[in-house]
């Protein structure tokens, strides 16, 4: 995509006045006024359920005010050129990458548009995500997670009928590392740079300061803070957020020299009980794959009766972790069936209860477990797989991610939970994307080419050092 060809605008691309949305008797905007223009960065932050899923849907005219005003400068979406990435990947896995194009572009027709779709995605991933490594031809579900979240965004400011003028990005990193996490910020300033605007939602602070012109905030429905970047702390900005900033505690103790070695694996991935272990490294080099071998060999004979082997916290909960027809909890409490049986038939007052309680616990936004499992927002249904997987007793827990789409304080609730329960001597391995997060384990086997490239032990666990390691063992093998 040309970067010239993003057209200016004079005033606001979107400007919403007063806007409200309602769902029944549930209120989940409120007089909300917000203008966005071209060359902007506007960073929208809040805890999961404060409605910024519902803010983006009148954006894009998903959904209409139920009262107020949403204007945009071409009427709809499409002729404005807004463009969305939702938290939930949306690709069509049957489906080639440039055949996934053709589905929100519509110019796309006539004998040889695939030839043309291939070159629009080829290009805006070459200029997004410089040496990604993406086929335009390959199918979807052949695909990486991080290389799905990567050919969504591309698909968001590839060259079309009507140029990209504001693109909303919600969670656009979540399943990315540090190094492609960058690239996709520096693209996004030099978007802003050649006019475009975008509207950016994350959960990482520290990209939302590297990338936000101004930053709003929202909590229960509406806008408490609408200021420029560089008028926030990162202090300031979690209080205005609802939650009072907490300093970094210190890991948990490492399982006892003593303690029994419960996991080896032919990677070399070897943890004793009571130990946090982190799994490192760019995303596509084998954690993944690494974590669900482990899995599949602790429960794959297991046939629900004794206790949980293993439990699983899926990164990919549109593909791996929620049950979209059920309810929360059912979907909670499904892991635990075995705890929760009667005679061969499952109790629903006791699962209604286990399911009430790690709601309290862990902070699901809903006023009742029996409603759908997709009436939560996306970080919600995350705490949902994590509350899934800590309530089955199991002493090992395989995380994959976990903390996707999570909110800044159910994270540091969530950790704390982990120490809780590593104290109590359960195991956890944990891969993350979050470099950040490596640091509160006890210790980290970083992956390259499917590989262990290294193991750092608890006093070397850095950001610096996990990223050098990173890309050691390419060079030495070249």
């Amino acid at each position: 995509m040309d970067m010239r060809a993003v057209p200016g605008a004079s005033g606001p691309i979107v400007e919403l006045t007063g806007a409200g949305r309602s769902f029944g008797a549930v209120r989940a905007l409120s007089e909300v006024n917000l203008s966005i223009g071209a060359g902007e960065c506007v960073s929208l932050v809040g805890h999961n359920g404060a409605g910024k899923s519902t803010l983006v849907n009148l954006i894009t005219g998903a959904l209409g005010p139920s009262d107020g005003a949403v204007r945009r400068i071409g009427g709809d979406a499409r002729s404005s050129g807004i463009r969305s990435v939702a938290q939930e990947l949306s690709l069509a896995p049957n489906l080639t990458v440039a055949e996934n194009l053709r589905i929100p572009q519509r110019d796309l027709r006539g004998l040889f548009w695939r030839g043309r779709a291939g070159l629009r995605i080829r290009t805006a991933l070459d200029e997004v995500f410089p040496g990604h490594g993406i086929d335009a031809a390959a199918t979807v579900a052949d695909l990486t997670l991080a290389e799905r979240q990567m050919v969504e965004i591309a698909m968001a400011f590839a060259e079309g009928e009507v140029p990209a003028r504001l693109v909303i990005l919600d969670e656009p990193t979540s399943s990315l590392d540090a190094s492609r996490a960058e690239q996709l910020i520096a693209y996004v300033r030099r978007f802003r740079a050649a006019g475009g605007a975008v509207v950016f939602i994350s959960h990482i602070l520290g990209e939302v300061f590297a990338v936000a012109t101004r930053i709003v905030v929202m909590r229960d429905g509406q806008i408490v803070e609408d200021r420029p970047n560089g008028s926030f702390t990162r202090a300031g900005l979690v209080e205005a957020m609802g939650h009072v900033a907490r300093a970094a505690t210190a890991r948990t103790m490492l399982g006892p020299s003593g303690a029994p070695e419960i996991v080896a694996t032919p990677e070399g991935l070897r943890a004793r009980a009571g130990e946090i272990l982190g799994l490192a490294g760019l995303a596509g080099h084998g954690q993944a794959e690494a974590l669900a071998r482990l899995y599949l060999s602790r429960t794959s004979n297991w046939r629900g009766r004794g206790p949980v082997p293993a439990a699983f916290v899926a990164g990919d909960r549109a593909r791996d972790g929620v049950m979209p027809l059920w309810s929360i909890a059912r979907n909670l409490s499904v892991a635990g069936l075995s705890h929760l049986t009667r005679a061969g038939l499952v109790d629903r007052r006791a699962e209604a209860g286990l399911a009430q309680g790690w709601r309290e616990r862990i902070g699901i936004r809903t006023d009742d477990v029996a409603n759908p499992i997709l009436s939560l927002s996306g970080g919600n249904q995350q705490k949902v797989l994590f509350a899934r997987a800590l309530a089955t007793g199991a002493p090992l827990v395989v995380m994959d991610d976990p903390m996707r789409g999570v909110d800044i304080g159910t994270k540091s609730d969530v950790y704390d939970m982990i120490r809780a329960e590593a104290a109590q001597g359960r195991t956890f391995l944990w891969y993350s994307t979050e470099t950040e997060e490596m640091t509160l384990c006890d210790r980290v086997y970083v992956f390259r080419n499917g590989r262990i490239a290294a193991e750092l032990g608890r006093e070397q666990i850095t950001e610096e050092r996990i990223l050098a390691a990173s890309f050691e063992m390419g060079e030495g093998e070249a």
